[in-house]
């Protein structure tokens, strides 16, 4: 889990727009000491809570190095996340005998080795923050429900609920603090829905217990109240604009089609996704016995279903949105290996084994993947990682052939090749090929070669995108101005190879330049004839 969740943060510079916008605010904050008030360039910006600036902000006090204090708090909620699996894994399944020693350590092992944590555990964001509020949360409203008798375990008087409860709202007003009102629909649709199917509404209702909403309110509001007092723009701009604007209607230009979250939920639990079908087989075997109700198992797959099925109807979809899903999925695959592993029929070893010759196929085919993605690099991203992805793609196809041949053999040590395999494929990643993307990728690169540059207050840029706009300004330390044609002085202008022949159409441009320089133009521009 380390390698995956902690190995190597800073092999690549901060990336896309939102990483060095969110790490802009964490390093303003540290800056200034203003704890309420999100700052980007100066400006109150509203568009997420407070939580992952704050964790972030800790990161740029103690002077840590950029990518490390905006990606910690992300990887350290990936852990806990983890951690909390397992703990349901143990609580659930650990009452003894071969198939319940596995769970516990299988759901964090199959999680932190997902394609959406280690993506998600590297990305600095409050994606993970929230993911992991919400399986605290949740994973206390288990404990409260198998105390309620209406989980298989404990009878309905054996023990208080007081405490499950306050650690419920506790963790759901973490998880508001983190992405706002969300967490509380994400967290109360999940048990409604398992309420609906199972007929425990008397259960399900201890979830708005008065310990539960104290605790909530003690934990999220002091933030809300304060920022609203401080600001009153902040809750139409917030609450009106970046929640219920964003998922009503496509104004944030995130518009995809209902079943988009489908084939992202495949990715996201790569190279694991052929344990799907296991699983599935599990709730139908469960369905056909009527042991469903009081089943964990089907309160982990209410869990993982809401999301996914909440956000398909958004007007709004991005990837991270499901993210809260994955923790429970990861522990339903790792019960459906578990089983599948100490089935006793001929027919169970020969699911075992087709199980384990699936994630060989799936992990020659990410090899494959690998290939095709290198080929379409640009130039000279290919130059500087072509090898190295060359050879991690021949690993990954080793590897495969490796597990499906283990499986073959009826050999159970498949499964730890696997989880070897991926450890090693991060760490390659890690530093090898992401080191090498970096300067094709991040504005890292770019930032530390403009840095002592002679006439700083003449940078500007000019129709760059803005992941390139906000990395370089994150790195420079201070936002960069939109170059005018009607500006008559001499300039150092980043653009792109359009913006550039635009310029040149204005006869502004002076040298050869090569368009293709690392994703930047970098564009003298020379004083206008007077």
């Amino acid at each position: 889990m380390a390698v995956c969740l902690f190995g190597n943060l800073g092999a690549i510079g901060l990336v896309g727009p939102d990483e060095p916008r969110y790490a802009w605010i964490a390093r303003a904050m540290a800056e200034t000491g203003d704890w309420v008030t999100p700052l980007l360039y100066g400006q109150p910006w509203f568009e997420k809570p407070i939580l992952y600036y704050w964790a972030a902000a800790m990161g740029f006090r103690l002077h840590l190095p950029a990518e490390w204090a905006a990606r910690l708090p992300s990887a350290l909620a990936a852990l806990v996340a983890a951690i909390a699996i397992g703990w349901l894994a143990r609580r659930h399944y650990g009452d003894g005998g071969t198939f319940t020693q596995r769970v516990p350590l299988l759901a964090p092992l199959i999680f932190s080795t997902s394609v959406a944590a280690i993506g998600f555990a590297r990305s600095g964001g409050p994606d993970m923050l929230f993911a992991a509020s919400i399986a605290l949360a949740m994973a206390s409203a288990a404990c409260a429900l198998r105390r309620a008798g209406a989980l298989r375990g404990e009878s309905a008087a054996s023990r208080s609920d007081s405490l499950p409860l306050l650690l419920f709202g506790g963790f759901l007003g973490l998880g508001a603090l983190a992405k706002g009102p969300a967490a509380v629909i994400l967290a109360g649709g999940a048990i409604g829905l398992w309420a609906i199917a199972t007929g425990h509404w008397r259960a399900a209702f201890r979830s708005v217990h008065p310990i539960a909403v104290a605790t909530f309110c003690v934990v999220a509001l002091p933030w809300y109240v304060v920022c609203a007092l401080r600001n009153p723009e902040f809750l139409r701009v917030f609450i009106f604009q970046h929640n219920f604007q964003r998922y009503l209607t496509p104004l944030f230009q995130h518009r995809q089609p209902f079943w988009f979250f489908g084939p992202i939920l495949l990715l996201a639990v790569l190279p694991w996704t052929v344990l799907l079908w296991p699983a599935a087989r599990e709730g139908l075997r469960l369905w056909r016995e009527q042991s469903w109700k009081n089943s964990p198992g089907f309160f982990f797959a209410c869990w993982a279903t809401f999301p996914v099925f909440f956000f398909s109807l958004s007007q709004s979809k991005l990837p991270g949105y499901i993210l809260p899903a994955i923790p429970p999925l990861a522990l339903l695959l790792a019960v459906a290996l578990s089983r599948a592993a100490v089935a006793d029929s001929e027919a169970g070893q020969h699911s075992f084994r087709t199980i384990g010759v699936a994630l060989g196929i799936t992990w020659i085919v990410l090899g494959i993947a690998a290939f095709q993605w290198a080929s379409r690099l640009p130039q000279a991203a290919r130059d500087a990682a072509g090898w190295p992805i060359f050879m991690t793609a021949i690993l990954a196809i080793t590897g495969g052939i490796g597990v499906a041949t283990v499986a073959l053999l009826r050999k159970r040590a498949f499964v730890a090749l696997a989880l070897a395999l991926t450890v090693l494929c991060v760490a390659a990643a890690g530093l090898r090929i992401l080191p090498a993307l970096d300067a094709s990728f991040s504005a890292r690169w770019h930032g530390q070669l403009m840095r002592n540059d002679a006439h700083p207050d003449r940078i500007f840029t000019y129709h760059l995108q803005r992941s390139w706009s906000y990395g370089i300004e994150f790195y420079l330390g201070r936002e960069l101005s939109e170059w005018s044609p009607d500006d008559r002085e001499s300039a150092l202008v980043l653009t792109t190879p359009e913006g550039l022949r635009e310029m040149r159409r204005l006869g502004r441009v002076h040298g050869d330049l090569d368009e293709s320089y690392r994703g930047i133009v970098y564009a003298p521009v020379a004083p206008a004839p007077h």
